[in-house]
């Protein structure tokens, strides 16, 4: 009898350790589509405050090292250091691998080497995590255009632009991509 509640305790122990883990992600999530649902039909000014915290959003992963690792990386890439950017956040990546910002700054760290298929590869992993990741998109979309699948692009743009459609560099990469594609509607 004495075993089974010693055994019934750390039962009770690990689903409220898992609940309370649980928490944090769910709030979260509603944040996100909170933000969203109000991203849809601001003005520009007030979309761009929005789209502001919804990347603050992205880039909590919920553990503190994973977290410094990110802001390690992005100040690599700032710094233009691309190969300590792509060691930072493929740490991040191994130890947390449903970190969806650390699969898109990566991309950006290989789209800066040229590195295409490798970009590609990550921002799909992001669009994976997180279909509505804006950024990842356009960034899919510059990846396509950049090897001249502009179709594909465009596609990637408009994508982007029906999740926030103040979203300035997208607004003038489908212009951009319009224009070489002949300006005929896809």
């Amino acid at each position: 009898m004495r075993d089974a509640f010693r055994y019934l305790n750390r039962t009770v122990a690990a689903l409220l350790a898992l609940v309370m883990f649980s928490l944090p992600v769910i709030a979260a999530e509603t944040r996100l589509d909170t933000l969203f649902t109000q991203l849809e039909g601001a003005p520009p000014e007030e979309a761009r405050r929005i789209a502001s915290e919804i990347e603050m959003e992205w880039a909590k992963s919920g553990s503190p090292a994973m977290d410094l690792l990110l802001r390690r990386g992005k100040d690599a890439l700032e710094a233009g250091d691309m190969k300590m950017a792509v060691e930072h956040l493929s740490a991040a990546i191994d130890h947390a691998p449903g970190f969806a910002e650390a699969w898109h700054l990566r991309s950006v760290a290989f789209f800066r080497q040229e590195r295409h298929g490798l970009a590609l590869s990550d921002l799909a992993q992001v669009i994976i995590l997180e279909p509505r990741h804006f950024n990842a998109l356009f960034g899919m979309g510059r990846v396509l255009e950049e090897t001249g699948r502009l179709a594909l692009a465009h596609d990637a743009f408009a994508r982007a632009q029906a999740i926030h459609p103040h979203h300035e560099a997208v607004s003038e990469a489908l212009e951009r991509v319009s224009r070489e594609m002949g300006g005929t509607d896809l």
